[in-house]
């Protein structure tokens, strides 16, 4: 076994790489359709949730992946959908009509049928959700496990503090997590010991010192008067409200920037109770890649996959810096761009969810991860990343990235010139797909040379790089960046 990576559409990749019955525990954390109302759910009305759009794609709406979904689901695609999910989504699509919430809920019912699949017998899947969906959600995760021998366990509720404070309703302070099993002959993994936290003492109970130096306390029942003794030091398993666990601020050390980034102890918990070592542990959204770094500290196999290339460059990155560089050459990674042929069918694409992907791919790739991707919708001012580096003035310098993939001229290098000037930016990087031209190549040269005492010699201001170079000869940037834009994991 051999963990992987996979870049791409988890749907795809789950479909068409993933063994039947061959995963222990999965967990998810998909975007939320959460930015919304409960009028504005039923009316179809209002903006489309676009909060974390920096990061991935968390905007719901009704297109022609819903369309597909929705078919392929009243349809009973290759068998694959129980009568009970099927007159679901068929009962929600009159309830909700086709809007933001029911694209949601097809996109997850898709998901989660190939998830009941891969999971083994003694399998377990969570997903992490908050309450403006929980309800729908458990409704289809019902329809999918419960009418295959499987079985809910837990609604847990995860509570946190962290966050803004409502002025005219109680704040919104918790996230739900569902937790199934695939069996519902209590043949799955629960690790007690993992599950366990400390017991606070009992004013009502008697406490005691055992011969060996343990605390305990002890009860007796009235009825039977037999005494009941709890020793502190052991614990007790965890209710399923878990209040121990803060979400992450700010400041925390934890923090690499994903804007969903959920804290290492919480799927702590969750791995360690419901897999062991040498397990097989499954995240179909990659995100800020907390579950890979929590599975490959545990000693788990581990699989994820995502649709931005940011997360797969961020995960990579998390690892990198938590486990050294030598972990990279034991990770398979799946989907990523290798020849040019690959390179062009992304830069091809025209899903709207995938876009950006290979501006983002070719930012990533050629700043070893180290840039920012403008996501920025409409005009983005020729910019599609940013580094930093240390400047004579001992201040942060900026560098710009502008990556095209159809024909280009020397008007697009004096474009960028103009854009280094309102930035006030040090140094511009245009990368093509395709060759530049000798005018362009001309024209960048007369925008002189940038020099710092930090480097070792002078750089071109306007430097030109090709997607071939980046692929074939291994190109990279060069310079030392010393204002990097995502936090270092902790080793």
């Amino acid at each position: 076994m051999v963990n992987q990576l996979f870049y791409g559409d988890n749907l795809e990749v789950l479909r068409r790489h993933i063994k039947d019955e061959s995963v222990d525990l999965c967990y998810i954390d998909p975007p939320f359709n959460s930015k919304r109302n409960y009028n504005q759910i039923y009316n179809n009305i209002g903006k489309e949730d676009q909060a974390q759009a920096q990061a991935f794609i968390d905007t719901w709406t009704w297109d022609d992946y819903a369309n597909q979904g929705l078919a392929e689901i009243l349809e009973n695609y290759q068998g694959k959908f129980t009568s009970q999910s099927i007159d679901l989504i068929a009962g929600l699509t009159k309830v909700l009509s086709k809007g933001s919430l029911l694209a949601y809920l097809i996109h997850i019912t898709l998901r989660v049928v190939e998830i009941h699949r891969v999971l083994k017998p003694t399998g377990s899947f969570y997903l992490h959700c908050d309450p403006t969906a929980s309800h729908y959600l458990k409704l289809i995760l019902d329809a999918i496990f419960c009418t295959q021998e499987g079985d809910f366990q837990n609604e847990i509720i995860w509570c946190y503090s962290i966050g803004g404070k409502s002025k005219n309703k109680f704040g919104k302070k918790h996230d739900v997590i569902l937790f199934y099993t695939k069996s519902n002959r209590d043949t799955h993994t629960f690790n007690q010991q993992a599950a366990a936290i400390p017991r606070k003492a009992n004013s009502h109970m008697k406490v005691g010192i055992d011969s060996d130096g343990r605390q305990y306390q002890e009860k007796m029942d009235k009825k039977t008067q037999k005494v009941y003794r709890y020793y502190l030091d052991e614990g007790k398993i965890a209710e399923d409200y878990w209040i121990d666990i803060e979400t992450l601020n700010r400041d925390d050390r934890e923090r690499l920037g994903y804007p969903t980034q959920k804290p290492e102890a919480l799927l702590e918990r969750i791995i360690k109770v419901s897999s062991n070592e040498g397990d097989i542990v499954l995240d179909a959204y990659c995100g800020g890649g907390t579950t890979v770094a929590v599975s490959q500290h545990l000693n788990r196999y581990w699989i994820s996959i995502d649709l931005t290339y940011q997360s797969i460059s961020l995960t990579l990155k998390r690892l990198e810096n938590a486990f050294g560089k030598s972990i990279i050459d034991e990770i398979k990674l799946n989907g990523i761009p290798e020849d040019m042929e690959s390179v062009i069918t992304l830069a091809n694409k025209k899903d709207d969810r995938t876009r950006k992907e290979f501006e983002k791919w070719t930012v990533l790739t050629y700043t070893n991860n180290r840039a920012t991707i403008n996501a920025k919708k409409g005009a983005d001012r020729g910019i599609d990343g940013i580094v930093y580096f240390q400047g004579d003035k001992d201040e942060p310098e900026k560098i710009i990235l502008q990556v095209k993939s159809g024909n280009v001229k020397a008007g697009d290098i004096r474009d960028l010139q103009g854009t280094i000037t309102l930035e006030q930016a040090a140094i511009g990087i245009f990368i093509t797909l395709k060759e530049p031209t000798k005018e362009m190549i001309k024209t960048a040269k007369t925008a002189g040379i940038y020099q710092s005492r930090y480097m070792s010699q002078s750089c071109d201001k306007i430097q030109i790089v090709t997607i071939q170079e980046i692929l074939e000869e291994k190109k990279r940037l060069e310079i030392r960046l010393s204002f990097e834009v995502l936090k270092s994991a902790e080793k």
